[in-house]
């Protein structure tokens, strides 16, 4: 079945990409700036939870297929892509840490193609490497976009005396994460390219 539940979710994340994109271009009267990173971060974070939601739902309702192994890291890939562009735009994110990772997906992708045509696509699989990665970014694409400092006395009571260590920089821990991210990206990079070398040397 094609439109089956994992893949109306995969197909619902691409469409909440362009949702958090326009969110940012809304004219500046219609909601507070601090209620467009907010909301925005909210869909963002939505979409990310149907990732991997999606995958779940199909191995628990056996309801994997070839359309649904296209689809979801397409979803994926454009949604990061989408989120990178815009962390850009609006000076929260540098462009060659964006282009790293983006070009990484595109790299990637394309190995990936040619390793299934070779019939070695298992040797070019997601490894933890990947996975570490891909949570960093996650969590460094929220923090950036969501980018207003959050102060903890608004959810638990603080001391007077510890009043300044309540307030986490979002922007600053994401911008961290978005390094920790790259450098990640370029690690498992080389990873998946030694795992494919012999076949290329082969070819």
């Amino acid at each position: 079945m094609l439109w089956n539940v994992p893949n109306s979710l995969t197909m619902l994340r691409i469409l909440l990409i362009p949702v958090f994109v326009g969110i940012f271009y809304l004219p500046a009267t219609t909601i507070p700036p601090h209620w467009v990173n907010f909301t925005a971060t909210l869909v963002f974070a939505l979409a990310a939870i149907t990732d991997w939601f999606d995958g779940y739902l199909a191995r628990v309702l056996n309801q994997t297929s070839a359309f649904g192994a296209f689809l979801d890291p397409v979803a994926d890939k454009l949604m990061v892509a989408a989120a990178l562009i815009v962390l850009v735009e609006l000076d929260r994110a540098g462009a060659i840490v964006a282009l790293v990772i983006i070009g990484r997906e595109i790299a990637i992708s394309a190995l990936r193609e040619w390793m299934a045509g070779l019939g070695q696509r298992s040797s070019v699989a997601v490894a933890t490497l990947g996975k570490v990665k891909t949570a960093a970014q996650m969590a460094a694409i929220l923090f950036l976009l969501y980018a207003d400092p959050i102060n903890l006395a608004m959810f638990v009571e603080i001391p007077a005396a510890f009043a300044d260590l309540a307030i986490i920089d979002t922007f600053f821990i994401g911008s961290v994460l978005i390094v920790i991210a790259a450098f990640l990206t370029l690690l498992s990079m080389a990873y998946y390219l030694r795992a494919a070398w012999p076949n290329m040397q082969s070819k």
